[in-house]
């Protein structure tokens, strides 16, 4: 949402591309109510799926008064644990093509040329927030702001899930974990809200 927000250049865009470009995270009050917008949409009226949100416990005290007001069933938290090492190296490894979006990893899923865009042969950049002083800074907030919200899920529906395991390993678990309560509830009625850590 906040990529989307700089994308059309609002001014929630810009002061979030400003905060993000120096590792720090855009404030609740403004992460909140583009949530609330966003939610309220109708593709979201049987649930949705959230990535690296809620990062604080206001955020997460929000979510749940949205959820109230909606009246949807309680979230499916997903947490994908990955050591801040790993982590680190993920990020500074990312490369996006300016043009199409595409999101290339060197380490895992490399451009079939070097430094181009498969899709379009435009040169692959390093975003700012993928730079290794921004990552290590919003590893750094992250275990500042973001871990107490595990606290504040641990006694709900929440699953840790070891995120430096392979591709297919990660899926097995979250299949695991959701095809149950998709049996319960039915395809069109799920939800889930995952705390992500990278």
């Amino acid at each position: 949402m906040l990529r989307a927000e700089i994308q059309a250049g609002t001014a929630l865009g810009q002061t979030a591309r400003s905060i993000m470009a120096s590792g720090g995270l855009v404030g609740d009050d403004l992460v909140n109510k583009m949530l609330a917008q966003r939610v309220a949409k109708p593709d979201c009226k049987d649930g949705f799926l959230l990535d690296g949100y809620p990062r604080t416990v206001e955020q997460a005290e929000f979510l749940d008064g949205v959820i109230a007001e909606r009246m949807l069933p309680q979230p499916i938290i997903l947490h994908l644990d990955v050591p801040a090492d790993a982590l680190a190296g993920r990020l500074t490894s990312r490369r996006q093509c300016s043009k199409c979006g595409r999101i290339y990893n060197l380490l895992q899923q490399p451009p079939k040329r070097t430094g181009v865009c498969d899709d379009d042969a435009t040169t692959l950049i390093t975003r700012k927030d993928d730079q290794e002083d921004v990552v290590h800074e919003r590893i750094r907030t992250y275990d500042e702001m973001t871990r107490p919200v595990l606290a504040y899920y641990q006694d709900r529906n929440y699953h840790q899930i070891r995120g430096d395991r392979s591709p297919s390993y990660i899926f097995e678990e979250i299949t695991g974990i959701l095809d149950p309560w998709v049996s319960r509830n039915g395809a069109s009625n799920s939800q889930s809200a995952p705390e992500q850590h990278g």
